[in-house]
Order: structure tokens, then C-alpha cells, then sequence
């Protein structure tokens, strides 16, 4: 039986090996995917996560429950011998081992792109994994609970102050909905007021969301300043030493929060460990078709698809135009990769990937948003039902559709959930402490000791 190994479960390769799983014959060819977490992250949901207008279980499909033919291996993929026809596994617990192949899918996904700033390993948080938006969310509210019971002061202010650097879709979208949450948690928050918040957003480029025009990302900019926001263009983060920030525009402060969320860089096994080849960025090189390789040099059974994968755009008027790196083309690649994959199997004809953008929509907190398809802008309320219309579609299975739809009719009927679970990144601190007043550092510090 022909093995197909997939490296990756998210977008790509879910969608790929979902594909696979309703498509291939009994004892046609087993599946593998290999992936450290048990689920698919539907990364559009993570702003909301964060501002708890989804629930972070319903943000992941589970691996186990959609890909029931399919070999689940949990673990990460360290290297990629094609010419052994081998990958290196190290699994989450035990040594790595190798896992042999006749088809090999690299859907290994990006990871956050960071820099050599002093303190942001130590101080931001990313915006990628739902277990980050979680955090996010328990923090600021967190920070709500301690500056409450504070005079007014430099220690409330650093508590309520929050720092979003990367002017992307991840970063805006994400900045957006924390702001609409933060504005939301005043009215139960008598000692506070608007003043009290100071929410910064930090974008190196002279303007934002670069996936819609000027004018749309000028308005975005100008919507959120009259929402107080601060919003830095042209502007690099220097330092985020122990939480007090500066920025090359001259600007320092104090900040509690601090989210990273600058773009993505190739997963370190396509750009360090593989003997595939890759482009100038460091992405494996492949065709139209999804094979890696060229048209004059395929790899014989590798094929790609997803963020690391450096892929011709085929529906762009632009020569050479490769596909950008986001949801609408991990999924679809996926689509058509498991479509390529059983045709190639049975010796038919595999198909080239063309798809044709259908818009961008971005969401800019609660009841706010924006969209652009082509020369048509739409702002506000009706941008903002588009895409909670568009993502509850897309987001993969009708169970998942059901709980997102219900979570959202709830909080119409009742309001926000505005209760901090951030006591669950320590679940022994109570236990190890025995109910004794410490400080909360020294406390994480023991817990971990003991561990």
C-alpha cells in the first residue's frame, strides 16, 4: 500500500488529508499526518478569541474527529531526506525516529517572524496559536481586575496600556477587537474610565493592512484614532526591556501587554532541513500543479501547498506573481492537492491551481469592520456581518458551525463573558501555596520548581 506522508495539519494539509480521506479507495494508499497538536487552528477566529466573542474550543477542529481514516501522528517534523525517502519525527514525548514515505505533502505551515529586540522573547506574546489568544484575553482582563483597585498612577496606567506591533491583518484585526473588549469592560468597571486605556499599535511601513487600497487603510486608521487609539506608522519597536517600550518615532512607555504579531517566516525544517529546493525566501520551490520543483526539474512525489510553499498565481495579471500566504490559498491549495494527489495515483491528468481572490474582509471589533473586492469598499456594520458571514461558512465542518453561531446568538442576548480564566496557566499555584498571599511571580517560580 502506497504511503502518503503529510507534514502539517493545518490549513493545507487538513484540508489535503480531509480530501484524501473521502476520495481514496479501500487499500489504495494510507495516510499519515504528522503535526505536535491535536487540531486545525481556523486563525480567523483568533482576534475574537482574544476579545471571547468565540470560544477558543471552537476556533480548532479536531484532527482525531474529522480525519478518522487517517494515521494521526503527534509530533514534529525535524528533517526531510527525499533521497532517503525518509522524515526525521521528534514526538512530544520519547526520541525521534524516522518515518519512511512513497509521497511525501509539505503543508508544514509559517511560523512568527521575530527580531533580536531586547526583551520581546521575555515580554510579547504572538497571535498565532489559539493558546496565545487565550492568554491574551485572561491578561488584559487580568489587568483590569489590578488597576481597579488602584489609585490612579503610573502602575494603573502601565496595567492598562496594550502594544500591538505588525500592521497586518493578524495585527489590526487583533487590535481592533481587543479595543472594542477594553471599551466594553468599562461600564463594569466603575474606577475607571476611557482615559485610564492607552492602546498603541506599531506598523514599521507608512500605512496598514496592505492587502486593501490606500484609501480603505487610510479610513481604517482614522477610525480607530477616533476610537483613541494611538497608531504609529513608520515606526519600529526598539525595546520592550522588562514592559517599558520604545519606539524609533521617540515615543516610550510602560506597557502590560505586549502582542507581536509582524509576519511570518518559514517553518524552520522547509528552510533549514531538506534537500528540497527552495526559492530565494527560503520556500520550497513549487509548480503550479503543487508539485515542488520546476516545470524543466519536478521532485518526483513531493508536492506542496500552504504558507511554506512558494507557488505561481496563476489568476494574477502580474508576471511571475507568486500566491500570498493566507486562508484563502492554504484552503483551496488543499482542495486541489488532494484532488492532484488521486489523479496522479490512478495515472490521470492532475490540474494546475487557480483561484481568484474573493476579497479581503477584516474585522475592527465589535459591530466595526471593512471589506474590499476589487474597486468595491464597503465600512462599518455591513463589512463587519460579511465577515462573520464568510468565516462561519468556511470554518470547516457543520458541528463547528453550530457552536460558533450559538456562542454568538448568546452574547446578542446576554452580552460579553467578561470573566479572566488566567488562573489556568497555573493550575497548581493554589495547591502548592495552600491558599498563602505571595507574589504571583514567585508563586509561577515554585510551581514550576516542583513540577
Amino acid at each position: 500500500m502506497r504511503e502518503i506522508l503529510i507534514v502539517g495539519g493545518g490549513y493545507a494539509g487538513f484540508y489535503t488529508a480531509w480530501g484524501l480521506q473521502k476520495k481514496l479507495r479501500p487499500g489504495e494508499a494510507r495516510v499519515t499526518v504528522v503535526d505536535p497538536r491535536p487540531y486545525m487552528t481556523y486563525q480567523p477566529f483568533l482576534p475574537e478569541v482574544a476579545a471571547g466573542s468565540v470560544e477558543a474550543r471552537h476556533a480548532v477542529v479536531s484532527l482525531r474527529r474529522h480525519l478518522r481514516g487517517t494515521r494521526l501522528v503527534s509530533g514534529t517534523v525535524t528533517g526531510i531526506s527525499h533521497a532517503d525517502r525518509t522524515v526525521t519525527v521528534r514526538p512530544v514525548r520519547g526520541d525521534t525516529y524516522e518515518l519512511r514515505y512513497d509521497t511525501l505533502v509539505v503543508t508544514a505551515g509559517a511560523v512568527t517572524r521575530t527580531f533580536p529586540i531586547p526583551g520581546l522573547a521575555r515580554q510579547a506574546i504572538g497571535l498565532k496559536h489559539v493558546e496565545e489568544a487565550v492568554a491574551i484575553r485572561d491578561r488584559l482582563m487580568t489587568a483590569f481586575d489590578q488597576a481597579a483597585s488602584l489609585p490612579p498612577g503610573p502602575e494603573r496606567r502601565r496595567l492598562l496600556t496594550v502594544t500591538f506591533v505588525g500592521g497586518g491583518f493578524s495585527g489590526v484585526e487583533g487590535f481592533g477587537e481587543l479595543l472594542s473588549l477594553a471599551t466594553a469592560m468599562l461600564r463594569s468597571y466603575p474606577e475607571l474610565t476611557v482615559d485610564d486605556l492607552s492602546f498603541h499599535l506599531v506598523e514599521a511601513r507608512n500605512r496598514i493592512l496592505p492587502e486593501v487600497g490606500d484609501k480603505p487603510g487610510a479610513w481604517v486608521v482614522r477610525h480607530l484614532e477616533r476610537r483613541g487609539a494611538h497608531i504609529h506608522l513608520n515606526t519600529q519597536l526598539l525595546s520592550a526591556e522588562d514592559g517599558h517600550v520604545v519606539l524609533s518615532d521617540g515615543a516610550e512607555y510602560d506597557s502590560e501587554l505586549i502582542v507581536w504579531a509582524a509576519g511570518n517566516a518559514a517553518n524552520p525544517v522547509v528552510h533549514n532541513h531538506t534537500d528540497l529546493p527552495l526559492d530565494e525566501r527560503g520556500l520550497l520551490l513549487a509548480r503550479a500543479d503543487l508539485r515542488v520543483g520546476t516545470d524543466a526539474e519536478p521532485v518526483p512525489d513531493v508536492w506542496a501547498a500552504g504558507d511554506d510553499a512558494s507557488i505561481p498565481d496563476l489568476a494574477s495579471p502580474v508576471p511571475g506573481a507568486r500566491t500570498v500566504p493566507n486562508a484563502q490559498h492554504a484552503v483551496r491549495q488543499g482542495r486541489r492537492l488532494a484532488r492532484n494527489l488521486v489523479a496522479d495515483l490512478r495515472g490521470r491528468r492532475v490540474r494546475d491551481y487557480r483561484h481568484g481572490s474573493l476579497g479581503v474582509v477584516a474585522t475592527l471589533g465589535l459591530g466595526r469592520g471593512v471589506f474590499q473586492y476589487k474597486a468595491l469598499v464597503i465600512k462599518g456594520f455591513p463589512a463587519w456581518l460579511m465577515h462573520r458571514g464568510y468565516h462561519v461558512l468556511a470554518v470547516p465542518s457543520w458541528e463547528r458551525k453550530i457552536r460558533v453561531l450559538a456562542v454568538w446568538l448568546t452574547a446578542a442576548l446576554t452580552g460579553r463573558d467578561l470573566v479572566s480564566l488566567a488562573s489556568v496557566q497555573h493550575p497548581r499555584e493554589a495547591f502548592v501555596t495552600g491558599g498563602r498571599a505571595q507574589n504571583p511571580s514567585a508563586g509561577r517560580a515554585k510551581e514550576g520548581s516542583t513540577t
